[in-house]
């Protein structure tokens, strides 16, 4: 079996070498056939292992020690649990479908056996990350992720919109790895090791160890830690005010938004905080952090959706929001919810992201949904998978979002962390907002009159096999995923993996009510929750398919407050001005005095006037006449004298 662990990593990495290194000798047909068998390969050893976890075999181990310094060993090693098996199936299952769905997508490309190479190459970064049982490792996929998206973002390296982008990616992530880095090196300063299993042994001994960061200030070093951690965590899985990166990362071509929003890269933070529960749950602080920001992020983005007529950027926005659900469930301890809807998410987002690219290929690349509609007759299956995946997304009873959307709503209702108050106010009014935006898509793209130009309409036509196909594999768990809440998130599933304290275990309260799927989805016709969803969903419909004239009038009688969530809070504008504009200005401000003044002006000019001066001075001496010499001379010897009688 730990030839089999090996297997799910080493897979892909394989293939993205040989599509990177002689892709272009053995060509695209060969470069997206190997790197699709080896990922199909990947996901089969994945399935494999996650029904061996399924039997109650668990596996915590090394692979080879990297390096010794002391009595700290550095090792690369696999923690194979329910958590880790969870994510490996889901992350290859998702990126075996965009490699397919990549063949329609990419056909023609010059960067093509390039695109393959990369998007291999994340996988197996992403299976690093989830499979690792230290922080060495876990840092190591953390950033290989962080740097094979930079490269996805900026595939089209001629657009200068897609450079900037994966430069904004690549900066903001920095921010948050800066903390996650400070938070691991504490961990490794106070725990003496980078092993999982240690820390989380030793965790509890130093629960009432304090540090000063500012004198006469003291912190928890434990809440420290996980703050610190969670700052990682807010760059990586794009939580308030590190969001930033995720929407303008569009730039990139949409097999990507769909691996990286939906399975892989953003929900890293999530799997990260999960996977530290036992370091978290000693913090009440830290979660309460976690639950604002959580909240935060929940509604503030999902409001932002609503205005958005980009295609692709609603549904990055609607990512965004989703994450906030799942950072939200984990500050109320309700891991296992947090854990579970990052899996139907991915699936139901994964068909929302590549149904978007099947109508951006139909519409000859325009993204605008104002210049689309009618196109439900055109493309049937795309339609279709997609509005199954808007019902899931708006979490209407029977679909795979439902089921954990209402998990982490409840979860947060019997929550007793400080700011859940605040955090359930946010999650239940984004019902209805991610109800409307979702469906706002829907009907502006699908229904109506069509509004793209006459040359655009005669040659629309349902997508190719190679991108339908992977949207109705995909369609299936978007649907039945949910069904799996039982065992996953009221029963002792993750029992091994996340650890919660009895206090903070809301979970456990809301699984006391629980009674199978039948009961929840009829007790949620009794619920704010589905009323909110369906008002959504027909505030949409009326909006946008009877009244189209309203919608106008809205955004004419609101232009300050649509143009705060057009310009998404001037936050882009802030940062610019206070980021960018003060890094030109401080710049400037060393040009002129650092270098002009002081290194240029006093040290090598400074330098050479004094050479001048002491040459001019000691030139006046330097005459040939003998008495001139013999004056030094006597003036040199009575200054000597005169220093040592003294």
């Amino acid at each position: 079996m730990q030839k089999l662990y090996l297997l799910v990593p080493l897979a892909p990495l394989v293939g993205s070498l040989i599509a990177g290194l002689l892709g272009r000798f053995i060509g695209p047909i060969w470069s997206h056939r190997v790197t699709i068998v080896l990922v199909f390969i990947s996901l089969i050893a994945s399935i494999v292992i996650f029904l061996d976890v399924l039997e109650g075999n668990s596996y915590n181990g090394s692979v080879y020690t990297w390096l010794i310094t002391g009595d700290t060993r550095f090792e690369i090693g696999f923690l194979i649990d329910q958590l880790s098996a969870t994510m490996m199936v889901v992350v290859s299952l998702v990126s075996l479908m965009v490699h397919i769905y990549t063949i329609g997508y990419m056909h023609g490309d010059p960067g093509y056996q390039r695109f393959f190479s990369y998007i291999s190459l994340f996988t197996f970064s992403m299976m690093m990350l989830v499979m690792s049982n230290n922080f060495l490792q876990l840092f190591f996929g953390w950033e290989a992720v962080g740097l094979v998206s930079y490269l996805l973002i900026g595939f089209w390296y001629t657009r200068s919109t897609a450079i900037y982008a994966n430069m904004k990616a690549f900066l903001v992530n920095r921010v948050g790895d800066f903390g996650f880095l400070l938070g691991i090196g504490m961990i490794l300063a106070y725990f003496g090791t980078l092993d999982y299993v240690s820390v989380f042994a030793q965790a509890p001994g130093i629960v009432d160890e304090k540090i000063e960061l500012v004198s006469g200030l003291s912190w928890l070093v434990i809440t420290v830690i996980c703050i610190l951690l969670f700052i990682g965590a807010m760059g990586k899985s794009a939580q308030f005010p590190l969001h930033v990166w995720l929407p303008d990362s569009m730039e990139g071509p949409t097999p990507i938004s769909a691996l990286i929003h939906a399975a892989t890269m953003v929900t890293a933070g999530i799997f990260m905080v999960a996977r530290m529960s036992p370091l978290f749950e000693l913090s009440e602080t830290a979660l309460s952090v976690i639950l604002v920001i959580g909240g935060i992020t929940t509604l503030f983005m999902a409001l932002v959706a609503m205005v958005q007529n980009d295609i692709k950027r609603v549904v990055a926005y609607s990512t965004l929001s989703q994450l906030g659900y799942m950072t939200v469930a984990l500050g109320a301890s309700a891991y296992s919810a947090a854990i579970f809807h990052l899996m139907t998410h991915a699936f139901f987002k994964a068909v929302l992201f590549l149904g978007a690219g099947s109508v951006i290929i139909a519409m000859h690349h325009e993204q605008n949904m104002q210049k689309m509609g009618g196109l439900k007759s055109y493309m049937p299956i795309t339609y279709w998978t997609m509005f199954i995946a808007a019902l899931a997304s708006a979490g209407v009873p029977g679909f795979s979002g439902f089921f954990s959307k209402d998990a982490i709503i409840e979860a947060v209702h019997f929550a007793n962390i400080p700011g859940v108050g605040f955090a359930y106010f946010c999650v239940l009014t984004t019902v209805f907002v991610t109800a409307f935006y979702t469906f706002r898509l829907i009907f502006m793209t699908f229904h109506g009159q069509p509004r793209m130009d006459h040359h655009t309409k005669e040659h629309l036509h349902e997508s190719p096999w190679v991108v339908t196909v992977p949207l109705v594999i995909l369609a299936i768990p978007t649907v039945a995923a949910g069904w799996f809440i039982g065992p996953m998130v009221f029963g002792d599933y993750f029992s091994g993996a996340i650890h919660v304290l009895p206090h903070h275990d809301a979970i456990e309260k809301l699984g006391a009510e629980f009674s199978g799927i039948g009961g929840m989805m009829m007790h949620a016709l009794y619920t704010a929750p589905f009323w909110l969803s369906v008002t959504g969903i027909f505030v949409a419909w009326y909006l946008y398919c009877v009244r189209t004239d309203i919608p106008g009038k809205i955004k004419a009688s609101f232009g300050s407050m649509y143009n705060l969530l057009d310009r998404k809070y001037y936050i882009d504008e802030l940062y610019s001005w206070l980021f960018a504009g003060g890094t030109r200005a401080l710049g400037t401000i060393l040009w002129k005095y650092g270098d002009i003044k002081i290194i240029d002006g006093f040290f090598v000019n400074g330098t050479a006037r004094v050479v001048a001066l002491t040459s001019a001075i000691v030139r006046r001496y330097q005459t040939g006449y003998i008495y001139h010499y013999a004056f030094t001379m006597i003036v040199g010897i009575f200054l000597i004298l005169t220093l040592w009688l003294y």
